[in-house]
């Protein structure tokens, strides 16, 4: 088994054709059709389907392109460690963010690879913490910021923040940052929620138990742009953290105001897969966004609490 092998099963799974592959590498395409027949003539296995639109990963294919990318990455961990350490990097990186964390991350985090490392090619998913999980433990991704996930072996993680949650209403609402808001007094407004498979929905009616009330729930919407236009046409009240309306505060469109008595937060941790090596591009890319939530937290933009691993068994909601 040769390394080529490897770098050709790679990248006709990802493009689906020998044709688009061949481009892709500069090689000729009966060379990495050879490639392949002697790959799954070695392995004894059938690794592709073939149809007329190109070709598809057998199931036992899948399973081989796992291990093909991890000792692609071992690879270049091997390089990487034998330069030097202010040498540019290459290679590829997947980086997964909640949709709220995606907007206030991504321009400057991809701002810093192009400082440090331009060659390198990044992949920036926004979704939620259910699918960034998923990709993770699949490998389709390197690291992930996520939303307090349950602990699992297959994950490495290091507290980041505790995110306060603000009470979001329209600017004639007279909310103002100075000025908090009780938790039991959003009994009777019109509330608009994302639905109840959201972890931000299951913390704000935690925190309507312990205000003891029970908050009206008028519409459910898992976008948060379609809750924030919702609010800016005055048809309720929301909550949501603060960095994703930053703007929207700025220029008046919104107003926005932190809640007492519970305080609702949220847990924001960094997590890489625990079963293969991080590579050096992803622990750039997650110093790279540990600087950047503290720079955010430093500002104001981002109201919250860092954590750091000794913090993290303090921190309660107050």
């Amino acid at each position: 088994m040769e390394f080529s092998q490897l770098r050709t099963l790679i990248h006709v799974a990802e493009l689906g054709s020998l044709s688009k592959a061949a481009d892709r590498l500069g090689i000729a395409q009966p060379a990495l059709s050879r490639q392949v027949r002697l790959l799954e003539e070695e392995l004894a296995v059938r690794l592709f389907a073939r149809h007329g639109r190109g070709m598809v990963l057998t199931e036992k294919g899948h399973e081989i392109l796992e291990h093909a990318l991890r000792v692609m990455a071992e690879l270049e961990e091997i390089r990487a460690a034998a330069s030097d350490l202010d040498t540019p990097l290459r290679g590829r990186i997947g980086i997964g963010f909640p949709p709220t964390v995606a907007d206030i991350i991504s321009v400057p985090l991809v701002a810093a690879f192009g400082k440090a490392h331009p060659q390198a090619e990044l992949r920036l998913v926004g979704a939620y913490t259910g699918y960034l999980l998923d990709w993770l433990h699949r490998g389709e991704i390197d690291l992930a910021v996520l939303y307090d996930p349950h602990a699992a072996r297959s994950l490495r993680s290091q507290p980041l923040l505790l995110e306060d949650l603000f009470l979001i209403g329209p600017p004639s609402s007279g909310l103002s940052g100075s000025q908090a808001v009780p938790f039991r007094t959003l009994a009777g407004k019109r509330i608009l929620l994302p639905s109840t498979r959201h972890g931000l929905r299951t913390i704000v009616e935690q925190c309507a138990m312990e205000a003891g009330i029970a908050l009206d729930v008028a519409v459910e919407a898992d976008s948060y742009a379609t809750l924030k236009d919702l609010v800016r046409h005055g048809h309720g009240w929301t909550i949501l953290p603060l960095p994703p309306i930053h703007d929207d505060i700025a220029a008046g469109r919104l107003a926005a105001a932190p809640l007492i008595d519970p305080v609702p937060v949220r847990r924001l941790v960094l997590s890489y897969p625990a079963d293969r090596p991080v590579s050096r591009l992803a622990r750039f890319a997650g110093e790279a966004i540990g600087s950047i939530v503290a720079d955010h937290v430093a500002r104001g933009i981002w109201p919250g609490q860092l954590l750091d691993m000794d913090q993290e068994h303090g921190a309660r909601r107050s």
